[in-house]
């Protein structure tokens, strides 16, 4: 909820997740969250109606700014991508960094109502944006989305898109659920489309909300069931399968898609 952060405790310590375009802000050298008091931080004063409370982290109150796209004016401070700072950071800064993330994106895509066009305010005892003209409200967007970990004997499945090509990573198959389509529905079509294989004994494993920029990843297993690997070209660029003890590069074990890959490779390494 946004608070009135000028009569809070100015000396209450609490973590600071600062957003300037969609990097975070935190001190050179160190990628990790602002752990301060309101008092010290005299930058970000003129953006106290920017203030959300976002929860607990650690036991302290972790508070949300949004600066826009205002550049920084303290030379102490850098910004960071979301990317590198969850790399780098524990499963629960993971989870606090995406819901204040979604929640910053939220409120500047509902500035103004999409049906009467007027000015929007939010509402303050729960994550809305409300409409005073029509009366029109909005939540938050969630997109639901399945990745799917895939193995075939002793080998698993792992496939790179456009947007790996870069980082020269490989990861588990993974797209958005389409309207009317139940979740084992979107595993099996989109498995079809990005490589030309059947699948079998699909099991929900668990899920994650992933910031990139509003998912839930619902996480499944499955089996080969038919077919060659036959990519798409567009969405998937080259896909293989892997023998578990010559990897390529995969996601860190914080993301749903390392967690699939991981518990897949104790699957295949307990059947040997």
């Amino acid at each position: 909820m946004i608070i009135d952060i000028e009569r809070a405790d100015a000396e209450q310590t609490a973590y600071w997740i600062i957003f300037s375009g969609d990097r975070i802000v935190a001190k050179k050298q160190q990628q990790a969250l602002l752990k301060s008091s309101w008092r010290y931080l005299r930058f970000i004063h003129h953006y106290s109606d920017q203030v959300v409370h976002i929860g607990e982290l650690d036991d302290a109150p972790c508070y949300s700014v949004d600066l826009g796209l205002e550049a920084l004016p303290e030379d102490e401070y850098e910004t960071v991508s979301l990317r590198s700072l969850f790399m780098s950071q524990n499963e629960s800064v993971f989870s606090t960094v995406a819901r204040a993330w979604q929640l910053i994106l939220f409120r500047r895509t509902h500035r103004y109502c999409g049906k009467c066009g007027s000015a929007m305010q939010q509402v303050d005892w729960e994550m809305a944006m409300h409409c005073h003209s029509c009366h029109h409200r909005c939540y938050p967007r969630v997109s639901p989305c399945i990745i799917v970990s895939i193995r075939k004997g002793d080998k698993i499945l792992l496939a790179q898109g456009k947007a790996q090509r870069e980082r020269k990573m490989f990861s588990t198959l993974a797209g958005f659920v389409e309207s009317g389509e139940s979740l084992e529905q979107a595993v099996h079509r989109e498995v079809f489309e990005e490589v030309g294989i059947k699948i079998k004994n699909l099991q929900y494993f668990s899920s994650q909300p992933w910031p990139f920029p509003h998912s839930l990843m619902m996480g499944f297993l499955a089996e080969h069931d038919e077919g060659d690997i036959e990519v798409d070209g567009h969405e998937i660029l080259e896909a293989h399968w892997y023998d578990v003890n010559a990897l390529p590069i995969v996601p860190p074990s914080m993301s749903i898609a390392g967690k699939l890959i991981d518990h897949t490779i104790q699957e295949i390494k307990g059947h040997k």
